[in-house]
């Protein structure tokens, strides 16, 4: 039997930043993870540079059946203090847009900072663990594994989600809040592309690889990003924010033109080149395949915008700032980046995000339900998460 002060199942961001937390107090830690290598999400994150952080990170740029949650450990660990972490260890980044944070360099300098932090603070890290059962008993946890039994007297659930099964994602957390009663909310996959139903999937099918910007709203929330059309449906940074809002059955309302009024653009054109088409007016702001794509899917009359009637006009405006599209569903927890919902924070200490009636049980990161915006919101959840639990296991 081996004896720890902690056990953290999950070697993600939250669980090796919450061991290095504990370590550094002095606490005896080690963590279990069942794959062959740390840290799989992280280094394909942010196209292997990893999105760390976001520098406007706050309680609103995350969703939780409790959206109070999450402003505790946020506000004590916020990401300030992580950016001072990157710098302290000598780590180069760059701001890419929107305040997101990425490594000039690779992941794996996150990767190798967590690791560094775990080592100073003599963290044990086993790999290729298998976790077959968990008890509590007098003294904390016992655990059987495949590596043989553990007791701790704090036990760290940070095993993510169930998005990107590939990479091990698996339902282990939530088994284990159930196994102690906690409730665990209805799980969905967030931040994911959109797939379109096979009619207008066909008459789109051009456009894969075309990217504009877009206002896309959905449930009254609104992303101003970039749209990417894709062979399946719709992607890029705006579909993936605004799928954290859409439910089964809605449709997605999307401005294509997010910077310029339509109509302005049509009276301008009317007046200023009136024997222009309107394919030759629309292509000084949209990529020309997109403009006979959009022209033979709403049958407008390609003719010299003189000929074009008023209601023609509105008919075109209203559709570009307006395009009605109503998702077949999403590609699901194979490309999604995260999973929404999971244990219900309300059985949760948002100060130390133990278990409130399970003395010595804590759960972190993704496998709780706060969920966040893409940008590197939840890589600082994962770190205000671990720093949380980290002070007090």
């Amino acid at each position: 039997m081996k004896k720890r002060d902690v056990i953290v199942i999950g070697a993600g961001a939250a669980g090796l930043f919450c061991a290095a937390q504990a370590g550094a107090r002095g606490r005896s830690v080690e963590v279990l993870d069942h794959a062959k290598k740390v840290g799989r999400k992280i280094l394909m994150s942010g196209g292997g540079r990893c999105n760390f952080t976001n520098m406007y990170a706050g309680p609103e740029n995350f969703l939780s059946e409790n959206p109070h949650f999450c402003k505790s450990a946020l506000s004590r660990y916020t990401q300030w203090d992580f950016i001072g972490l990157v710098a302290e260890h000598g780590i180069a980044y760059h701001e890419k847009t929107l305040g997101q944070l990425f490594c000039d360099d690779s992941a794996k300098d996150i990767v190798n900072l967590l690791l560094k932090e775990c080592d100073k603070a003599g963290v044990t890290l086993t790999t290729r663990c298998e976790i077959i059962h968990i008890e509590k008993g007098s003294e904390g946890y016992v655990l059987s594994t495949s590596m043989g039994e553990y007791e701790c007297e704090s036990l760290v659930i940070a095993t993510g989600g169930l998005s990107m099964p590939k990479l091990g994602a698996s339902p282990f957390g939530y088994k284990v809040a159930e196994q102690f009663g906690l409730k665990v909310l209805p799980t969905r996959a967030a931040l994911v592309p959109f797939t379109l139903h096979e009619k207008e999937k066909q008459s789109l099918a051009e456009l894969s690889g075309i990217a504009v910007d877009v206002y896309a709203e959905c449930n009254h929330t609104t992303f101003k990003e970039a749209m990417l059309f894709t062979h399946r449906g719709l992607s890029g940074p705006a579909m993936l924010q605004i799928s954290s809002y859409w439910e089964a059955g809605d449709t997605l309302s999307i401005n294509t033109m997010p910077n310029q009024d339509a109509r302005e653009l049509l009276a301008q054109a009317r007046k200023e080149t009136p024997d222009a088409l309107l394919a030759t007016c629309l292509t000084k702001v949209f990529p020309k395949r997109m403009v006979q794509t959009f022209i033979e899917l709403n049958q407008w009359r390609n003719v010299p915008v003189k000929q074009l009637s008023h209601s023609e006009c509105d008919s075109i405006a209203n559709t570009l700032e307006c395009w009605q599209v109503k998702p077949n569903g999403t590609e699901g927890y194979r490309t999604a980046e995260v999973t929404l919902g999971g244990v219900d924070t309300n059985a949760l200490s948002s100060k130390t995000m133990m278990a409130k009636n399970v003395e010595g049980l804590y759960f972190i990161g993704e496998v709780v339900d706060v969920t966040g915006w893409l940008g590197g919101f939840n890589f600082q959840w994962a770190w205000s998460s671990g720093w949380a639990a980290g002070q007090v296991v």
